[in-house]
């Protein structure tokens, strides 16, 4: 592995008893605030319990998201947050999982695309006001972009699914089962 290839060891944050965040790198105590800047800045990080060691990563981060659905202009809607929790102890728990984190990934390769779309169209004088400005006209026909894509995903899982099953039917074919009774229809 050459030198460029090495990934660089994440940054160490140990919680204490006391709740407080040390960075091992700056040697200081850090807020949840700082942290949320090391995500925005792609930082690599692990947060880890100072006495077990025990990662607190993911904990701290929904810490992070609770915090910011708190504040004034909330991402989820309680719908949206129910539907979630019922994937919890769900056989499609674990694809759910997979399903938003590569559609959230999709999501923020569009929205890169579209800077720098922006920045050949406009140049660097296209600053953070006027992306804002231009979002904010753009965001219907983002959400209908976003809608379609939604469609066609459940359509193509769909298709999955329904392959699977004729799969699994012909697999099971060279197995001598009996069919099974047809459902009683209310």
């Amino acid at each position: 592995m050459t030198q460029s290839q090495v990934t660089p060891p994440a940054r160490l944050i140990k919680k204490y008893p006391n709740r407080r965040l040390y960075d091992t790198k700056t040697s200081t105590y850090i807020t949840l605030v700082d942290v949320k800047q090391l995500v925005l800045d792609n930082e690599t990080f692990q947060i880890v319990d100072a006495k077990s060691n025990e990662d607190l990563t993911r904990s701290i981060l929904l810490q992070i998201i609770l915090e910011e659905e708190s504040g004034g202009a909330p991402m989820f809607s309680a719908v949206a947050l129910a539907q979630i929790i019922r994937f919890y102890g769900h056989a499609m728990q674990g694809v759910m999982g997979s399903f938003l984190e590569k559609n959230i990934q999709a999501f923020m390769d569009i929205q890169d695309r579209m800077a720098e779309q922006s920045k050949g169209v406009y140049g660097t004088q296209f600053g953070p006001e006027a992306w804002a400005q231009f979002m904010n006209v753009q965001a219907p026909v983002l959400q209908n972009m976003m809608s379609n894509y939604i469609d066609q995903s459940k359509t193509l899982f769909v298709q999955m699914q329904d392959q699977m099953q004729d799969q699994t039917r012909s697999m099971f074919t060279v197995f001598p089962f009996t069919a099974p009774p047809p459902k009683n229809k209310k």
